[in-house]
This record gives C-alpha cells, sequence and structure tokens, in this order.
C-alpha cells in the first residue's frame, strides 16, 4: 500500500489535514499525520522520522510551513513536498530564511511562560484568507499555543539534497512571503505555484490530494523499475 506522511506547521494540528487525508484513504492509501509540539525542532524530527521508519516503503512527506524544516531533517522519505514550506540549508533555520511575514508576526501573542499563540481573528485572515469564514473559523479553533525556539531549530540533515522534492509556492500567501517561497523553491528537483493562501489543505484540498496521488504515482513506478533492474 502506498503510503503518504503529512507534518503540520507552527500552531496547527493533525486535524487540519482531515480532508485531505480521509480522500487519500478512501483510494487506499495509508496516511500518516504525526503530532508535533515536541517542544523543539530535534524532537519533532524524531517523531515524524519514527512515523517513516513504521512504514514498510519510503513514503511521500508533506511539510506546511515549519513542517519543511522537519521533513529536511528525515532519512527514507520517497519524495519530499514543501507545501508553503521552509527549505534549510547547513547552518539555516526557518527563522534565519525569512520567517514569518509582517502580517503573521502581527497576530502572535506571547504567553507568560515563553509559548506564543494567533489572536483568531488575525490568524484567519493571515492563514485562512482565502477560505469560506466557517471553513476559517474551524480551522482557527484548532490552533494551539506553540512552544518558543522551534523556528530557531537548524536541521541535522539536508534530505533535499539527496532526495527527489517538489516545492508548492502559494502565490497568495500572507503568512510566508511567496517571493521567498520562489528563492526556497530553487532548491527542489520540481516546483508548482497555486493561487492559494497558506492553508490549501483547508481551502482547496483537492489541489493537494491530487498533487500527493500523481506523486505516490510517480513515486512507486521509479522504485518498481528500479527493482526490475535489479533482478
Amino acid at each position: 500500500m502506498a503510503a503518504v506522511v503529512l507534518v503540520h506547521g507552527l500552531y496547527h494540528r493533525p486535524d487540519h489535514f482531515a480532508v485531505v487525508a480521509e480522500r487519500l484513504r478512501t483510494a487506499e492509501t495509508e496516511v500518516v499525520v504525526p503530532e508535533l509540539h515536541r517542544g523543539s525542532l530535534p524532537a519533532d524530527t524524531a517523531a515524524v522520522q519514527a512515523a517513516v521508519d513504521a512504514l514498510p516503503e519510503p513514503p511521500v512527506v508533506l511539510g506546511h510551513s515549519y513542517g519543511g524544516s522537519v521533513i529536511t531533517g528525515l532519512r527514507g522519505a520517497g519524495h519530499l513536498v514543501y507545501l508553503a514550506a521552509f527549505v534549510p540549508d547547513v547552518g539555516e533555520s526557518a527563522a534565519g530564511l525569512g520567517g514569518a511575514s509582517p502580517q503573521l508576526q502581527d497576530a502572535i501573542s506571547p504567553g507568560a511562560d515563553g509559548s506564543t499563540s494567533l489572536h483568531p481573528g488575525r490568524a484567519a485572515a493571515t492563514l485562512y484568507g482565502d477560505c469560506p469564514e466557517p471553513l476559517a473559523t474551524w480551522a482557527v479553533d484548532l490552533l494551539r499555543a506553540q512552544a518558543p525556539g522551534c523556528g530557531r531549530g537548524v536541521p541535522e540533515r539536508h534530505s533535499w539534497k539527496r532526495t527527489p522534492s517538489t516545492y508548492v509556492v502559494c502565490a497568495q500567501d500572507r503568512a510566508v512571503d511567496p517571493d521567498l517561497q520562489r528563492k526556497m523553491a530553487s532548491r527542489c528537483t520540481d516546483v508548482r505555484e497555486w493561487q492559494t493562501g497558506h492553508s490549501p489543505f483547508v481551502g482547496q484540498p483537492d489541489l493537494v490530494v491530487e498533487l500527493l496521488r500523481e506523486l505516490i504515482a510517480t513515486t512507486s513506478r521509479g522504485r518498481d523499475e528500479r527493482a526490475a533492474t535489479t533482478r
């Protein structure tokens, strides 16, 4: 069975990928959506690595936003998808690459314990501005507080240098500058550009599902061809 691992960004939860995951599962794709919020980039990466290691075949792994830093540190993925995500090189972090846009920074509220959360109204406009209001409200209600420092984490590995990768630029993004996305996309094998906001898995899940199905087919075909040459 083909497999996909979906990696959410800061403040998000696995449930934000619920529609994408359900539609992939109806096509007999195994879908794993690890919970991050482990307190640091290395801890988040370890949680996703455990999910990848538990699968029988190298999966297609999608990272959204900060999730790009997480998937950069993985071993054993069959294909990497960076969705409006950070693609750090050696010594780089998401924050160092440019981090949150001024609009997203304006939505961040500090907590007394050092954590941060997002102002609901500002988060809706920034993360889900291209979604219908009820859908944006649902997505905002799922957001949770974020431990400090994750965005400044530096990956120990840089898997995009060895693994086929696709970058999806979200051209109407208000959270991560689309021009910054285009610069980071140059590090990837393939680039797509969608006229969406920061979170197409909420507003236009069919786009995400169609891309993942395409990459699953491509990855499976390549694996079969390599197996045939070794017989």
